[in-house]
């Protein structure tokens, strides 16, 4: 009888042991089964960094402290289920209505975000064009841009750096010393973080490139580097690419024969005006400024610097502009130029064209 009840002992107390370990797997499963399912229903976006190395632990404290997922014990036993050890790092934009096996797929597939920047700077336009296009595009401000251009040892390394930047750019009537020695063109950036300085390094690197091919052209020429992309920025402004040696042609005659370039891009960049904003007055036209060519005591000079980006085509046409009589050009309003010999014909040119309504007009 004795016996009879202590095996009704054990087996009660086996029973009870069984339904803990039931009870216990039962509810386990269905932790997991939850813990494993997206946090959330309604999307919302984590950018998560992955550092290299992190192993399944770290990456399951990360994406938990994250809140991308429930559970980082729940993570490392479905990637201990699953076989899921090979992970890629980067950045991840995860959601958190994903699921784990959903977010295990991502980081095994290695879908980082693509955070490059593209950034285009366009020939014709100055430097406060590029501080506002820099700007929008990435973290920086526009003051970035200029403080860095005011940085003296900032400017001293770039002088030391390249060949074709000289202390010229150091003149205290500079507006920007960097004005028209970055080259236009399409940059990638690794992302919107990436600061001012690197980002005039490459365009740096990008005009050095260009201008490389040239230098002996460049050393043959009566004129210094500075002097030729200064040069080359007012036939940038003034000429469209089919006419633009013929242009600089026109400038060169002028220049040899002590008369100011009278070009009027060069005065809205000493009023620090857009050439779109509006019309010039005859009394800004004739200011004294070191930029502006068409003032008397700029006859036979070009303008202190540089002020525009220029690229290969208007460097190209001051090194070897077309020879031509022509000591006159103007534009029309549609952008069309007209040539002329003598100052007569200028003159009726110009009336002509204020006849047809397409000539600009100037305020006293």
């Amino acid at each position: 009888m004795k016996k009879e009840k202590g095996f009704s002992l054990i087996r009660f107390i086996l029973m009870i042991f069984l339904l803990i370990i039931i009870f216990g797997f039962v509810g386990g499963f269905v932790w997991y089964s939850s813990a494993i399912k997206p946090l959330q229903t309604n999307s919302e976006k984590v950018v998560v960094d992955i550092k290299s190395g992190s192993g399944i632990s770290g990456i399951a404290d990360l994406l938990e402290a994250n809140n991308v997922i429930k559970d980082a014990t729940a993570f490392k036993i479905y990637c201990k289920l699953n076989d899921a050890t090979s992970m890629q790092a980067g950045k991840y934009e995860l959601d958190k209505n994903m699921s784990v096996e959903q977010i295990v797929t991502e980081l095994k597939n290695g879908n980082v975000v693509d955070e490059t920047v593209k950034i285009t700077f366009i020939e014709g336009k100055n430097m406060r064009w590029i501080a506002s296009t820099i700007a929008s595009a990435t973290d920086n401000t526009e003051e970035d841009v200029f403080n860095l251009l005011q940085d003296e040892e900032y400017i001293n390394s770039v002088i030391e750096k390249y060949w074709f930047v000289t202390d010229d750019i150091k003149n205290s009537e500079i507006y920007y010393p960097l004005e028209g020695y970055l080259f236009p063109d399409t940059y990638i950036l690794s992302d919107k973080s990436e600061s001012v300085e690197t980002i005039f390094g490459k365009m740096l690197d990008r005009m050095e490139e260009v201008l490389e091919p040239l230098q002996r052209d460049i050393q043959n020429s009566d004129y210094s580097i500075h002097e030729i992309l200064s040069f080359a920025s007012v036939v940038e402004l003034e000429a469209g690419k089919d006419n633009r040696a013929e242009v600089a042609g026109v400038f060169y005659n002028r220049l040899n024969r002590n008369m100011g370039m009278q070009s009027d891009v060069t005065t809205y960049y000493a009023l620090k005006l857009d050439l779109d904003e509006r019309e010039l007055t005859r009394r800004e036209i004739a200011s004294e400024n070191p930029y502006n060519t068409s003032c008397s005591s700029m006859a036979g000079k070009l303008p202190i610097g540089p002020i525009a980006m220029v690229d290969r085509t208007s460097i190209n046409a001051v090194l070897h502009p077309k020879e031509t009589d022509a000591l006159f050009f103007v534009a029309d309003k549609d952008g069309n130029i007209y040539f002329s010999r003598t100052n007569e014909e200028h003159e009726q040119i110009v009336q002509e064209l204020k006849d047809r309504g397409l000539w600009y007009t100037y305020d006293e």
